[in-house]
């Protein structure tokens, strides 16, 4: 072949490739100044054909303005009012009595306490690790990408968790097995499809969970008022301030995903949501289960959470059932935002990362998961605890580093990002070097380690009676350290 038409087929090549990228969005590593590798025109192709499919094609490139139209804000409360509104938000409302021993006014007053969260809006049309990278720098956001995968994905496992054990008390031919794998792919086909997919199963999975928790009351009802509200042993402080730990940690978990789920939206919205009243059900439920032995059967016998519900359920026969299986279905409205997550965490570790498709971090995902949840359902509460604690050990100081460059630094001001244009340019002046955010969050471990409560290690000062609050005094460490050493970035290497 002579040299004018090797040229013609490298420009044919690179126009090809330029406008697959075009319809996927963005291509992040694919330089169209050289001649793309078959991996990346093989992935860019697959990428192409799903998306002229429907499916989301998108990676973590941010979201121009221009490109932020879509004006249906409800959506993204539906994404959490569907992923709190079902028996993983009731599950966690009943580690109060069944983990640490509390009664019902004891755990409704922690719940009250603790829940409130609210989120951002889409202001800047980026991934949520991708925005870390605006206080963590370009480098350090790998610190906590790598965290929020792996944590999320835990997430996810307690989700499908609960999923198979809902699913496995509707019939003694089923097991805790099948409905986590149900679960799982589920989670996977969700997340296979993308974006618009999961708002519109957001949509609708909250509608049989309200359902089912209103047969719930109406059938168990006249039960929990004739039941102590006091737990027959005096609750301790530090078994309060622990539950409370892991309760804020059901709230705390959703901040470092609910970027993810906004991107495309207009920049006018945020949101806030409660999930009060579905913890509390599930406290009830649990702290009387102790005075109903049909009730106590079913959560004490396989251990679940499921087996709770179904027990609720009884009377209501063939009814109650087809509500177990749709509550089974449906748990994927909490466990989709999480695999999805995970896989966007993943893309931004590394750039060679994100030039993997989505779908296949979401496959790797699903395959990690349903093993790991088939062993975590034979001790579930301390699985729950435990995952539960662990992202809130990371997510506490990472909070407070990011909510106080927003607020301190860039004066609560959006301008200040530039996110098009700085995501991924390490030397770029709106991203900081990253020291300080490193610093503040690596000396905030050692207190995590001396006020951490858990089965295989309790620090020094949770030991003296305060219970777990490594995250409050994690969190109030990170703002005071972080104001101060990200001051000093900013004078000497900025």
């Amino acid at each position: 072949m002579t040299d004018d038409k090797i040229e013609r087929a490298d420009m044919h090549e690179k126009s090809e490739i330029a406008s697959i990228i075009n319809i996927v969005s963005d291509a992040p590593g694919i330089d169209l100044a050289t001649p793309p590798s078959k991996l990346d025109s093989l992935t860019l192709r697959v990428t192409a054909w799903l998306a002229s499919q429907g499916l989301e094609g998108h990676g973590i490139t941010p979201v121009p303005e221009n490109r932020r139209t879509d004006n249906r804000l409800y959506q993204i409360f539906f994404v959490w009012f569907a992923a709190n509104v079902n028996v993983l938000t009731f599950g966690a409302g009943s580690v109060g009595p069944a983990a640490f021993g509390l009664g019902m006014r004891d755990t409704f007053a922690t719940i009250i306490v603790v829940d409130t969260i609210a989120v951002f809006g889409p202001k800047l049309g980026t991934r949520s690790m991708v925005q870390s990278r605006f206080s963590w720098g370009y480098y350090g956001a790998i610190i906590p990408s790598i965290l929020n995968a792996l944590s999320t994905q835990g997430y996810l496992i307690i989700n499908c968790i609960i999923g198979g054990q809902t699913l496995s008390s509707v019939s003694s031919h089923l097991n805790p097995t099948t409905g986590i794998v149900i679960t799982g792919l589920i989670s996977l086909a969700v997340t296979f499809c993308g974006y618009q997919t999961l708002h519109w199963f957001e949509m609708l999975a909250w509608i049989p969970n309200i359902v089912a928790f209103i047969v719930m009351l109406g059938v168990g009802g006249k039960t929990l008022t004739n039941v102590p509200t006091v737990a027959p042993v005096p609750a301790t402080p530090a078994s309060i301030l622990t539950f409370a730990s892991a309760l804020a940690v059901t709230d705390l978990s959703w901040s470092p995903l609910s970027p993810d789920y906004g991107i495309f939206h207009r920049d006018k919205g945020s949101g806030c949501v409660s999930i009060v009243p579905v913890h509390m059900l599930g406290a009830a439920f649990t702290a009387a289960a102790a005075y109903v032995p049909a009730w106590n059967a079913g959560l004490l016998g396989p251990n679940n959470v499921g087996g709770l519900v179904a027990a609720v359920l009884e009377p209501t026969g063939g009814f109650g059932k087809f509500l177990l299986v749709l509550m089974c279905l449906t748990t994927p409205s909490a466990s989709a935002p999480a695999m999805y997550t995970v896989c966007t965490s993943f893309m931004t570790i590394a750039s060679i990362f994100s030039r993997i498709p989505r779908f296949v971090f979401a496959i790797v995902s699903t395959a990690v998961l349903i093993p790991v949840g088939i062993v975590g359902a034979t001790r579930f509460y301390a699985t729950f605890v435990q995952i539960l604690s662990f992202i809130g050990y990371w997510a506490a100081p990472f909070l407070g580093i990011v909510l106080t460059e927003h607020f301190l630094f860039r004066r609560s001001c959006w301008d200040r990002y530039s996110p098009e244009e700085a995501w991924n340019v390490p030397s770029h002046p709106n991203l900081p070097k990253g020291y300080a955010a490193i610093f503040t969050f690596v000396t905030s471990l050692g207190l995590v380690v001396v006020c951490m409560s858990q089965e295989w290690w309790t620090g020094p000062v949770a030991r003296t009676g305060t219970g777990d609050i490594a995250i409050y005094v994690s969190f109030v460490y990170a703002v005071m350290m972080f104001s101060v050493v990200r001051t000093l970035e900013k004078r000497w290497w900025h």
